[in-house]
């Protein structure tokens, strides 16, 4: 016997106000803020779409890496790296298998998750954010228990979990840093991307998903040891490493545009003068993660912090601030300083040794960065 989910039925939400209380969020769901990029796709998309799917699996691909459309709308990248990636990952969710997104930290897990999940089902919000703590009742489904314990169980009592509601509607759910959840915890998916059913013994019933669920989890490689996925559990998996950004041109741009959009969100005005700090930025933190200088020639010593775009994107969006608020209004390499310091020393004591052996060594020979240098030794001191 299947049950219907309570909370999962559709209702009839005002345009106007769901339009400006996503212009209030300081920071709207993927759905909302690219919500005219979106109607835009599905209009001019006559391709196969499956199963309540929104968009076709090309319209999904073109909505995360970009493009131009027949009537000249202008589609932004949402990630920028191989083509063949997404569309693997997108494959997989049109599949019965549930997709793993995998790499180090900062490679741009959860955006992709939440892009996927916003283009195919229109709704990215079916989350369950991984933690030691996070109990098997967030996967699964839990209770209200002041009708539990006046009605004993019933439907009306059942509080179902995101990944119930998807399995429901037919949606797609994600869950966030998988290998944080404690394992036995983990193995509840097994049952649901195996059998696509979730038991409800309590009631004698199950939820069936209905076509178009599938499951989004992200995983990074530092987690690895952790709380390893069993076997069983990875099998369900087609697993997608996402990479680095492949060039220095590549992180630019990623860094450039996302704090862009941050700081269009912040009202920070906009610093045209700032990309060759960003440049520095994108400079210092890959041939630190790296190892070795950009021209090859000279081996360096890496932190104990990953030093990831994400990061990136932080320091110069703190250095924006800066500038913006106790500066001249032009990003410069004092309003970067702090943020690379706290973002390369984590270890106050083997970090702050490879950071200054950086700076003598790297930075401070380094033509057109004297001001760079001055900054951060400043900072440093």
């Amino acid at each position: 016997m299947t049950v219907t989910v309570p909370g999962t039925e559709s209702t009839d939400t005002s345009g106007a106000a769901a339009a400006a209380g996503a212009a209030e969020a300081l920071r709207p769901h993927a759905e909302d803020a690219f919500a005219a990029e979106l109607s835009a796709l599905a209009a001019a998309d006559d391709r196969p779409r499956p199963a309540r799917w929104r968009l076709s699996p090309w319209a999904v691909a073109t909505y995360l890496l970009g493009g131009t459309l027949p009537d000249s709308t202008v589609i932004t990248p949402k990630y920028v790296g191989p083509r063949r990636i997404v569309e693997v990952a997108v494959t997989t969710l049109a599949t019965d298998r549930a997709l793993l997104l995998l790499g180090v930290p900062g490679t741009a897990k959860t955006w992709v998750s939440e892009h996927l999940a916003a283009a195919v089902s229109g709704d990215s919000t079916l989350l369950v954010q991984g933690t030691a703590g996070t109990p098997e009742e967030a996967i699964r489904y839990g209770w209200n228990y002041a009708r539990l314990l006046a009605h004993g169980p019933s439907r009306d009592a059942l509080v179902p979990s995101p990944v119930m509601r998807a399995m429901a509607d037919g949606m797609t759910a994600r869950v966030e840093e998988l290998t944080r959840i404690p394992a036995d915890v983990q193995d509840t998916l097994i049952t649901i991307l195996s059998e696509k059913t979730l038991p409800i013994p309590e009631l004698g019933e199950e939820v069936q998903a209905v076509r178009g669920f599938n499951l989004i989890a992200t995983a990074n490689d530092r987690d690895r040891g952790v709380n390893e996925l069993s076997s069983a559990l990875r099998r369900r998996f087609n697993t997608v490493v996402l990479p680095l950004p492949a060039t220095p041109e590549d992180e630019v741009d990623i860094v450039s545009r996302r704090v862009a959009q941050i700081g269009r969100s912040l009202e920070l005005p906009e610093l045209p003068e700032g990309v060759e700090e960003i440049r520095r930025v994108v400079t210092v933190f890959r041939e630190l993660r790296d190892g070795v200088t950009g021209d090859g020639r000279t081996k360096l010593k890496s932190p104990s912090g990953t030093l990831s775009t994400a990061e990136a994107i932080s320091v110069v969006t703190g250095g924006l601030a800066l500038a913006a608020h106790f500066g001249d209004g032009v990003l410069r390499a004092g309003d970067v300083a702090a943020g690379i310091l706290g973002a390369v020393v984590r270890d106050p004591a083997a970090d702050r040794v490879i950071w200054q052996e950086y700076l003598e060594t790297v930075v401070r020979e380094r033509d057109g960065w004297k001001d760079f240098y001055r900054a951060c030794r400043e900072v440093t001191a």
